[in-house]
């Protein structure tokens, strides 16, 4: 992944949380993605924050804008690697979020491991 690929699919995933646009945001996504995240565990009540399939990821999301109407992400930088990016972001309430993404050979993500600022 070249450090332009990386940067153009944070700014359409980060465009797409912003529209609140739950199709389009699953769009990044593989069927088989798996997704690890402390905030999935919270709004799904899963201890391990483990969300696996992307209709379990849409229950998920949409859980997601359901609870935080006013959700808006600002990228703060990206990292690229070989077949995985890492976004930074804040969020609308100033949290951190760093998102590890695995990505498929089609650019799509297969696996997600989320860390919030404390």
């Amino acid at each position: 992944m070249t450090k332009d690929e990386a940067r153009s699919l944070a700014n359409h995933w980060i465009a797409a949380w912003n529209a609140h646009d739950l199709d389009l945001i699953l769009s990044h996504y593989e069927d088989a993605i798996e997704l690890t995240s402390p905030a999935a565990a919270q709004l799904l009540g899963v201890p391990d924050g483990k969300v696996v399939g992307k209709e379990n990821l849409r229950t998920y999301f949409q859980r997601g804008l359901e609870a935080y109407p006013e959700l808006r992400f600002n990228l703060e930088d990206v990292l690229a690697g070989l077949n995985s990016i890492v976004l930074y972001y804040t969020n609308q309430k100033g949290t951190h979020t760093g998102e590890f993404m695995e990505l498929s050979a089609v650019g799509k993500v297969t696996r997600v491991i989320a860390h919030y600022s404390a």
